[in-house]
């Protein structure tokens, strides 16, 4: 697969998606709260496996209606307590409730509050309330329900939602949004629309999810990387039985959808007497899968994407931070897509390198298709030693010109172990670039390595490795897909 190949086509998705909104808004009357599932910007997961979506697709659509909405911005009280974290940015999702509110208010969006779900007098839940509110945010509770999502008469109750704190608002769209997946934003929307019918307010739901794409199949690949995108949550994509029911027509959904929708339905009963709704796609409002322009290049992303999610579940749990059950998942949706990590082309590159040497070892897939291996030295580690390989190959140097002198990486080998303590006296793949970068001011190799860096954007590695925390963050500055296997330590030479 050629890397830069595009199969999605994202001005069609902004034009059809924002008139599908604004058409749902005219449908109710005084409130619409629209749930917005996965991410309003930074959406690398939705880039990866629709080449062609723009990561901050949603929120160029919310920019149409910013004079006419307001959003909220929802966090578990179980993520805060585990201390959850972000992968993609290497955020917990607290801190990432400030850089959300942040970049909305940069933009002129206005975001009316903070609501913490699934509370139970969690101490560090209070403590965040505490923190927000004295930076001037405006923060609400709203609590676990016994039965949630089963027991309708309890959820739809003063017991139930009625315990929960009213959000007030004052706009006619209201965004529901959160950092992460499983934060709660659909049980926010519901209590909403409880306490406004309260109120003598009729406000109605919808829900803006990229993923599932109800209009694929149950088994194409795209969706199946959304199951392994959440399987720490245990998501489950379904054909939706509501909709077959009502309409005759397949329609993929997941299982949380399904399972809320007899709540959904009791609500709209008690508010307006019937349900504008006959299933949960009913409530959505996606429309990515009428924009896929090249349905074979969204497959094979997709499928690189449930590799690298399977990579990513096995260093998570070497490192204890997932279960075995995760990992046995996205390694049984492997088989539903019919791939292996052999699919991966780095990976057999990296793969059969460390065979051959010995030591640890890394690949790279660039976007035009070259394949370019390195392994550890004792200036060097793998990834770092890549970089340097994978940019002489782009500027075209020849393979045997050391970019960078001993007499260089020596003193900066000192400096790691003698003055700063250090074990590994390796050099890091941004002690490389600083180095490369200094070098450019005198050597035109260096100059012309350095500047091919843009061109990586897109490539695929493989480390035979865990790399540090450094080198992962310097992959992921690059725009280059990273997967690792799950080995702490390798030999070195």
């Amino acid at each position: 697969m050629k890397y830069g190949k595009l199969g999605f086509d994202n001005e069609k998705y902004l034009k059809i998606q924002s008139e599908h909104i604004k058409e749902r808004i005219t449908k109710f009357g005084d409130k619409l709260y629209m749930e917005f599932g996965g991410k309003l910007f930074d959406d690398y997961h939705a880039s990866r496996v629709l080449p062609g979506f723009e990561p901050d697709s949603k929120l160029k659509m919310l920019m149409q209606l910013k004079d006419d909405s307001e959003i909220i911005i929802v966090i578990s009280a179980v993520d805060i307590e585990k201390n959850k974290i972000r992968s993609d940015l290497g955020i917990t999702y607290d801190m990432d409730v400030l850089r959300l509110r942040n970049e909305f208010l940069s933009r002129g969006l206005s975001v009316n509050s903070v609501v913490i779900t699934h509370f139970n007098g969690q101490s560090s839940a209070e403590a965040y309330r505490k923190r927000l509110e004295n930076m001037g945010i405006k923060v609400y509770y709203h609590h676990t329900i016994e039965g949630y999502p089963n027991n309708v008469d309890l959820i739809d109750s003063e017991e139930g939602f009625g315990k929960n704190d009213y959000v007030e608002t004052t706009r006619p769209l209201v965004v529901v949004t959160a950092p992460g997946p499983g934060s709660g934003k659909m049980a926010v929307c519901l209590s909403q629309l409880y306490q406004e019918n309260k109120r003598g307010v009729k406000a109605g739901y919808a829900k803006f999810e990229t993923f599932p794409i109800w209009n694929l199949s149950l088994t194409h690949p795209v969706n199946i990387a959304y199951e392994a995108a959440t399987a720490d949550l245990d998501d489950v994509n379904m054909i939706d039985p509501f909709h077959l029911d009502a309409y005759g027509e397949t329609a993929v959904n997941y299982n949380r959808d399904i399972e809320i929708f007899p709540v959904m339905n009791a609500l709209f009963d008690d508010i307006y007497g019937d349900t504008p709704y006959k299933s949960p796609t009913d409530m959505g409002v996606n429309m990515a899968g009428y924009c896929i322009s090249d349905d074979e290049v969204c497959r094979e992303a997709a499928h690189q994407e449930i590799i690298r999610r399977y990579y990513t579940a096995l260093c998570n749990f070497a490192d204890g931070k997932a279960t075995e059950a995760e990992v046995n998942k996205i390694s049984l949706l492997m088989k539903r897509a019919k791939i292996t990590t052999a699919d991966r082309k780095a990976t057999v590159a990296a793969k059969e390198r460390l065979e051959k040497s010995g030591v640890a070892t890394a690949a790279i897939e660039l976007p035009d298709g070259a394949i370019i291996s390195a392994e550890t030295s004792p200036l060097l580690g793998p990834s770092a030693a890549l970089l340097l390989n994978a940019t002489k190959h782009l500027a075209g140097i020849a393979h045997n010109v050391k970019l960078i002198p001993q007499t260089m990486i020596s003193p900066i080998q000192k400096t790691k172990v003698t003055y700063l303590h250090g074990h590994n006296p390796r050099l890091h793949t941004d002690e490389v670039l600083v180095a490369l970068s200094m070098l450019s001011l005198l050597d035109e190799n260096c100059k012309n390595a350095l500047d091919q860096l843009p061109k990586l954007a897109g490539a695929q590695v493989h480390s035979t490795v865990m790399l540090s925390e450094v080198d992962r963050k310097t992959f992921n500055k690059l725009g280059i897909g990273l997967t690792c296997d799950p080995i702490k330590k390798i030999k070195q030479c």
